[in-house]
């Protein structure tokens, strides 16, 4: 703009210099003076691209800032939808565990009432017949008098109690509690924890278990777990808070080893 200004203000100074110079040709029109309302326009017009330029500079940026908040606010949400989806599986699958669970519980009491009952006259029959003077030896010598029935009786008066870690009863248990106050009936002082009570007694093997044989998972003296032996397989203990007391399958979980205390 300096420069065509500079231009335009030089050859007004030379019309003038001619114009006194030469005074028959001062009435002849100057038209170099047309120039100036052409470069008006012209700058005019070109500001004004320049200004739309900047602009749609402005509005392209602006447009790339807000496509990238999109973007970031749309993997946020993906995110989150991804951990609602991950939890509302997991619930899912644990109240579908917890169902299955509680229907093969219900199952289990069911049938265990009839094999409880076989299992004290059974108990009952073998203190009988130990007790007589004309009964054979037996290769493992038979339990107390009562003392396997009482057992037997007291765990199966509690099935249905509650799982509480440290319990004691009388309606709450954890497993080396109910253990523990099943045997005090008759009698036997059993350490209170599973890792003391895997180290009571006389160690037998799993495949050779009685009526009343405590017992334990994990290792002898480390053990984690105890319940007892109630015969055809099956055992009975607090096995955790979502089960409570249970008649349980050794089948479904089998114990790393046994104690036998009568």
């Amino acid at each position: 703009m300096a420069l065509r200004a500079g231009v335009a203000g030089g050859v007004l100074s030379t019309i003038a210099v001619a114009g006194s110079a030469n005074a028959a040709t001062a009435a002849e029109p100057v038209t170099e003076t047309i120039e100036m309302p052409t470069l008006t326009a012209t700058l005019t017009s070109k500001a004004a691209l320049s200004a739309e330029a900047t602009q749609q500079a402005a509005d392209a940026y602006q447009y790339r800032a807000e496509q990238q908040s999109a973007a970031e606010k749309a993997v946020k949400d993906a995110k989150k939808a991804h951990k609602a989806a991950e939890k509302k599986a997991e619930a899912a699958a644990k109240k579908k565990a917890e169902e299955r669970a509680a229907a093969a519980e219900r199952a289990a009491r069911s049938a265990e009432r009839t094999d409880l009952s076989g299992v004290q006259t059974a108990a009952a029959t073998s203190s009988s017949s130990g007790s007589s003077a004309s009964a054979p030896s037996q290769d493992v010598p038979a339990p107390a008098s009562g003392s396997v029935a009482s057992v037997i009786s007291f765990l199966q008066a509690q099935v249905g109690d509650a799982y509480v870690m440290g319990g004691t009863g009388p309606n709450s248990w954890d497993c080396s509690g109910l253990v523990q106050a099943a045997f005090k009936q008759v009698g036997v002082d059993l350490p209170r924890t599973s890792q003391e009570q895997s180290t009571a007694g006389t160690q037998v093997g799993t495949s050779n278990l009685q009526v009343g044989d405590i017992l334990y998972w994990g290792g002898q003296g480390s053990a984690y777990h105890t319940g007892v032996y109630i015969g055809d397989g099956k055992y009975l203990d607090a096995a955790n808070p979502s089960k409570g007391v249970v008649i349980q399958d050794l089948s479904g979980y089998p114990a790393d080893g046994a104690v036998r205390v009568l």
